[in-house]
């Protein structure tokens, strides 16, 4: 068989550019080092004086998240197709003589990331750059939110009521390994579908409800250009409605609506939105036990054009990331959703600079 050499490898890498490849165009839009600073601050490395093996550099290592959460790679699965692919060695800088990092080198970067609560940081930095590229909260804003799954738990009934509670059941205390593997904060809850209709033509009288476990992602979307502009991750048993209030809105949008489906709908928040300068565009509820007016279900059929593009946020996430939590615990579910938000921002942000140069 014939040996590779360097203008093989220069010819490879020149056809894959031919065919699309996504981590080549993220390379030219996208400018990593404005990361830096907060990943040095967060990492907080020791500068060397005691010697031992340096550490990678921080914006590899967060590109390397970046491939991870693109293509919903395991650590093992990152580390081999690290090796193994061109495009992700040209991404990341690497030759094929270089030393790559192995799986548990990401798993201690992204840990030391998570226990530093910096993913709120990397986020903010992201948008700032969005906002200094001309890409300003506009038009209004849309809330949402999806379910994330993460792996079942194995609970026992009693074992759930005291996670409920808060408490860690006692049979778990004497036990760290199995406290470890144990999910103390994704919770279930039933996920409402649409029933289909059956052989027959008709139409079931009621929804289908699925058991789901795991996480929830609450996002606020400007309306104008479709970028993620506040974020939050909880159970996923937690109402929608109430983060309304926890900081889901934008304050800097330049238009003060706000639209969101019935179950943001309540005394409470439009009374919050009223006294914070926004306008509701939030659909309104069924009156129990009367049929919809039909003023009420133009009004909401209006509404539904504008707030139903949040939804392709969440295909984005679900399709092409392949969005679930495989991690424990809420810390680490929100670095994982956080990761999302960021890489979908940056897609997103492909594909309006692309447009935008061939306008």
């Amino acid at each position: 068989m014939k040996q590779s050499g360097f203008f093989d490898v220069e010819e490879r890498l020149a056809r894959l550019s031919g065919l699309g490849d996504q981590l080549e165009a993220f390379s030219r839009t996208v400018d990593f080092e404005v990361f830096r600073p907060d990943l040095e601050q967060a990492l907080a490395y020791s500068d060397g004086s005691k010697g031992g093996r340096p550490p990678f550099d921080p914006v590899l290592m967060f590109k390397i998240l970046m491939i991870q959460t693109l293509n919903n790679l395991s650590d093992e699965r990152t580390e081999y197709l690290i090796n193994d692919r061109l495009s992700f060695m040209r991404f990341l800088g690497l030759g094929l003589s270089d030393r790559v990092p192995d799986a548990k080198t990401v798993w201690l970067f992204r840990e030391r990331l998570t226990q530093a609560g910096a993913i709120e940081r990397l986020f903010g930095r992201f948008d700032a750059t969005l906002r200094n590229a001309g890409y300003l909260p506009m038009s209004g804003q849309i809330l949402d939110a999806t379910l994330v799954a993460a792996p079942k738990q194995r609970n026992t009934n009693a074992e759930k009521a005291d996670l409920r509670e808060g408490r860690i059941p006692e049979d778990w205390q004497d036990k760290p390994a199995k406290l470890s593997h144990k999910d103390r904060h994704a919770r279930w809850t039933l996920k409402f579908t649409k029933a289909k209709r059956q052989d027959d033509g008709t139409m079931p009288s009621s929804d289908l409800a699925i058991p789901f476990f795991g996480y929830k992602s609450h996002i606020s979307i400007d309306r104008k250009f479709r970028f993620i502009r506040k974020w939050k991750t909880t159970d996923a048993a937690a109402s929608d409605g109430a983060r309304l209030r926890e900081g889901l809105l934008d304050k800097t949008n330049t238009a003060s609506s706000v639209w969101a489906d019935t179950a943001y709908r309540s005394k409470a928040n439009e009374d919050f939105m009223e006294k914070q300068g926004f306008v509701s565009k939030v659909h309104r509820k069924k009156p129990h036990l009367k049929p919809m007016p039909q003023h009420i279900q133009k009004s909401n059929a209006g509404k539904s054009v504008i707030r139903s593009r949040v939804e392709h946020v969440f295909a984005d996430q679900k399709s092409q990331m392949g969005l679930f939590v495989r991690t424990i615990g809420i810390t680490r579910a929100t670095m994982r959703i956080g990761l999302a938000n960021i890489v979908y921002n940056m897609r997103r942000f492909l594909f309006l600079e692309r447009m935008n140069a061939s306008a």
